[in-house]
Parts: C-alpha cells; sequence; structure tokens
C-alpha cells in the first residue's frame, strides 16, 4: 500500500468567498429554459465534478442516466401530468387557483434531462457507515446532486429537480435496474431570466422563513 502524498491547500481569499457566497445565492430551482442546447461534454464534466461529492463509506452510489429518447421524455411528461392533476385536488381555494398557475417544471423546454439513481447493490465501500444508517446511500446520492448543481451554476447553467413524479413509475420507463432508487428527476439548460429568489416566493406560494437559519443549541 503506498501512502497518501499530501498536497498544500488551496488559500481561499475573500473575494473568492464572496464569489462563493454568490454562487449559493444564485442557485435557483429553474423550470423556464433557453432552447439553446447544451453540449453532452459539458455534461459529462459537470458529472465528474459531482464524483468528488462525499459518500458514506466511499460508496460513490450515484447513477446517471440521460434521458434523450422523445418517447421516453414523452411518458416522463405524462407521468408528471398524471401526478401533478392529483396534487391539485389536495389543495382548495384560492391555493388550488395559485397552485394551478405555478410553473413546477420545465420538462417540455429543457434542452437537457438526468435521472439520478443511488444504487442499493453497489458492494464499494463495504458497507462502511450505513449498517445504523442506511439511508445515507441516498443521502451520499442527494450531496452529488448538490454539486452538480452549484457547478452547472458556475457555467451559466441553471438545474430544475422535478419531484412531482412517480419515482418506480419512471425508473420503469428508463429501464434502470431493480436495485437503483430514483433520487432526483434534473432538468439542465441555460435559464430563460436570472433571478436571486426562488420563483416560488416571487409567485407568493412560500416566503422565506429566517427562523429555520437559527441555531439550537443543546
Amino acid at each position: 500500500m503506498t501512502d497518501c502524498l499530501d498536497a498544500a491547500p488551496p488559500t481561499f481569499d475573500a473575494a473568492f468567498l464572496r464569489q462563493l457566497d454568490d454562487l449559493f445565492r444564485w442557485r435557483r430551482d429553474v423550470r423556464r429554459f433557453r432552447p439553446d442546447p447544451v453540449g453532452i461534454s459539458q455534461i459529462e464534466e459537470l458529472l465528474q465534478i459531482a464524483t468528488h461529492s462525499p459518500s458514506v463509506g466511499n460508496s460513490q452510489p450515484w447513477r446517471f442516466i440521460s434521458v434523450e429518447s422523445a418517447a421516453r421524455r414523452a411518458a416522463v411528461i405524462a407521468n408528471f401530468n398524471l401526478c401533478n392533476a392529483a396534487a391539485l385536488k389536495a389543495y382548495e381555494g384560492e391555493r388550488a387557483a395559485l397552485y394551478a398557475r405555478l410553473k413546477l417544471a420545465g420538462l417540455r423546454e429543457a434542452p437537457v434531462h438526468l435521472a439520478v439513481f443511488c444504487d442499493h447493490a453497489t458492494t464499494a465501500g463495504a458497507g462502511l457507515g450505513r449498517k445504523t444508517m442506511p439511508e445515507m446511500l441516498d443521502y451520499s446520492v442527494v450531496a452529488a446532486i448538490h454539486t452538480l448543481w452549484l457547478a452547472a451554476r458556475a457555467q451559466g447553467l441553471g438545474v430544475g429537480w422535478v419531484s412531482i413524479i412517480d419515482p418506480l413509475d419512471v425508473a420503469r420507463c428508463l429501464d434502470a435496474p431493480e436495485s437503483w432508487k430514483l433520487i432526483a428527476y434534473l432538468c439542465v439548460g441555460f435559464p430563460e431570466a436570472e433571478h436571486v429568489d426562488p420563483e416560488l416566493e416571487r409567485c407568493g406560494w412560500q416566503a422565506h422563513e429566517a427562523q429555520n437559519a437559527a441555531l439550537h443549541r443543546r
């Protein structure tokens, strides 16, 4: 076994930290995309960046499918429409009217569709760290998604996470192995407009709750 090579850590100066804060603030859930194409090489570069994310026991359980078939995309859109109609029924009155007006996905406009799975059958990591919390596999994939999201934003791309879908139906539509669990269905492309505030805030659905940043001490 070779020894790990030490490397001098980078210095993150004040200017970088300000830009990092901007990156966090400008990371938005994008639903409105320009039709401009995104090269597959750029997507592959983003996936390589995402693989630097932390994972429980170094299990690296993330699996990515680029959904390019028009028929499969149409099936996902139909899935969304069905689930969205069902979700609307859970609201009444003004809330239902507002929900019906919201744009909740960019499935038709986004040039890139990425389905992100967690491979629950992975042998990488030999089970380290997930005997007591097996859900850490899923959380590891979420961390990779967030890394990809920030990297995309830094390159001028927007990402939208579509959660109003039936994950089992989408997995079947994409012929995913049975051990793969769908964690996210992402739309990727260049944003139609740039906003520092979430669309759901602008539309009056949910205001930012500052108390969520409170530190609870025990």
